[in-house]
C-alpha cells in the first residue's frame, strides 16, 4: 500500500506526499483535527483483515473489483454518500469505527526513489493539521523526532505490516477463486422495484462449501476462515446502510442499477 512521493496515481484521500525531515520541517507541528472533510463524501474506505472483526458488526466488508481487489468497508451504499459523518466530515455518532486507512492520514510510509526498498516517513502537505503553526504537538525536539513522530512512525509501520497479510488473504481468495461478482437488491416498502446495488465483490458461500477438507482446515488453522465469515456476516448490513441513507435522505431518487464500491 505504499507508493512513491509524486507518482501519478496517488492513494485515496492523498493529494501529494512529502517525505518528513528535521531539516526541512524541525519547527512544524501538528493540531488536533475533529473532523474528516476528505471522508465526508466517499463511501468505501480501503480496510486490513485485522479490522475485519471490529468492523463486521458496524459495516458491510466487500472487496473492490479489478486484478487488484482490496477489502472495503461501506460507510454508504452510492458515490458522494458517506451516513456516518456530517457535511463538514464531523462524525454523527462519535462511538463510530474509523478505518484505520483513515487514522493514518496524511502520513503514509512511501519509497523516496523507485530503485529503493526502503521507506520513509512521508505526508501529504495539502492537509491542514501539519504546518509551521504556533500552536499544537512538535514534531521535532532539538533535530530529534518527539514521541508524536515516533508514534505516528510506529502506526503507519504496523499499518504497512496490515497491508501485507490483507495482500495475501486476498492472494489466497483468489487462488481459490473464491471471489464473485456481487448483487444486492433492496426492495423498499412502497416502491415499484428493487434498488440493485453492484459493483463489488463478495465471497460465493457455495464455492466455499465445495473446498476440500484439508484446504478448510487449512483457512481454519491460518485464521482465514473466521475472516472470511466476518466478511459474509457483515454483508447483512447492506440493508441496515440503505435505511440510514433513506433516514437522512440521501437514496438515489429511482430504483436503478448503482455501482456500490469501484475503489
Amino acid at each position: 500500500m505504499a507508493s512513491a512521493p509524486g507518482a501519478a496515481a496517488l492513494p485515496l484521500f492523498y493529494n501529494d506526499l512529502r517525505p518528513l525531515s528535521s531539516q526541512e520541517h524541525g519547527d512544524w507541528r501538528v493540531k488536533p483535527a475533529d473532523s474528516a472533510p476528505f471522508l465526508a463524501n466517499q463511501h468505501a474506505v480501503p480496510l486490513t483483515v485485522e479490522e475485519f472483526p471490529l468492523v463486521q458488526r458496524r459495516m458491510p466488508i466487500v472487496f473492490a473489483v479489478g486484478e487488484d481487489p482490496v477489502p472495503l468497508a461501506l460507510m454508504g451504499l452510492n458515490e458522494g454518500v458517506n451516513v456516518y459523518l456530517d457535511a463538514d466530515g464531523k462524525l454523527i455518532d462519535p462511538e463510530t469505527y474509523v478505518p484505520a486507512y483513515v487514522r493514518r492520514y496524511p502520513y503514509l510510509l512511501a519509497k523516496l526513489r523507485p530503485d529503493s526498498e526502503e521507506l520513509s516517513l512521508c505526508f501529504d502537505p495539502s492537509s491542514e493539521t501539519i504546518g509551521a503553526f504556533d500552536e499544537g504537538e512538535k514534531l521535532f525536539e532539538d533535530g530529534q523526532p518527539t514521541d508524536l513522530t515516533k508514534n505516528i512512525l510506529s502506526f503507519a509501520e504496523q499499518f504497512e505490516q496490515a497491508g501485507q497479510k490483507t495482500s495475501a488473504f486476498v492472494k489466497e481468495l483468489r487462488d481459490l477463486d473464491l471471489l464473485i461478482d456481487g448483487e444486492v437488491a433492496i426492495q423498499p416498502e412502497g416502491a415499484a422495484q428493487p434498488f440493485v446495488y453492484r459493483g463489488f465483490q463478495m465471497v460465493d458461500e457455495k464455492k466455499l462449501s465445495e473446498l476440500r477438507g484439508d484446504q478448510l482446515r487449512k483457512m481454519a488453522q491460518s485464521g482465514m476462515l473466521p475472516l472470511i465469515y466476518a466478511h459474509m456476516f457483515s454483508l447483512s448490513l447492506m440493508r441496515d446502510l440503505f435505511a440510514k441513507q433513506m433516514t437522512a435522505g440521501k437514496a438515489p431518487q429511482q430504483p436503478s442499477a448503482i455501482e456500490a464500491a469501484n475503489a
